[in-house]
């Protein structure tokens, strides 16, 4: 039986802005053309990678908009990174929001029983997922979940999304992007 590797980050807020974090998955070694124009056009402070790397190079370009931590996919050798990151955002006045990252976590569009143990495990606020290349922003209980979908090859009749997750005080948003144009994406 392996054992899951896991990544903790801690990370400060921004004082006075909200920290930007561009969140995509599944690139099977080449992202959409667009996929780096309109990431960098977001500012984020960080990027999340939700598995199915690919080769690994096709992080390189991502990495040069901002800080990129990416979880290992199943298409992805023991190498590619951990299995699980989590992540937690902390502001100077107690605000705080844990993110756990996994790349296999919904079942349709129910989050996995053992996801929702990972997440339980870590006081974890938000879920993010990849794997399926469906974008999906659900909630079960208090867990929100979100797969920003695929910015890789297409899969018919799939979208090319990326996700954007802005946090602090008092305001806090999640949403998709459509890759080919830029724009916030809705089912």
């Amino acid at each position: 039986m392996l054992t899951a590797v896991t990544l903790h980050r801690e990370i400060a807020l921004p004082s006075g802005e909200p920290i930007r974090i561009a969140v995509i998955s599944d690139t099977h070694s080449s992202a959409h053309p667009n996929a780096i124009a309109h990431v960098a056009k977001a500012s984020p402070h960080l990027i999340l990678h939700a598995g199915d790397i690919g080769e690994s190079s096709v992080l390189e370009p991502f990495e040069e908009v901002a800080e990129t931590l990416a979880v290992r996919g199943n298409i992805d050798g023991k190498d590619a990174g951990p299995d699980v990151i989590t992540i937690t955002l902390s502001g100077d006045d107690g605000y705080a929001i844990r993110i756990v990252m996994k790349h296999i976590a919904l079942y349709g569009p129910r989050i996995r029983r053992d996801a929702k143990a990972l997440a339980q495990k870590y006081d974890a606020h938000l879920l993010i997922c990849g794997h399926s290349h469906v974008p999906f922003l659900g909630q079960e209980g208090k867990l929100i979940a979100f797969n920003p979908g695929s910015i890789g090859p297409r899969r018919h009749p799939l979208p090319i999304t990326f996700g954007l997750l802005e946090f602090g005080p008092g305001q806090s948003s999640i949403r998709h992007i459509d890759c080919v144009t830029g724009e916030p994406w809705l089912p």
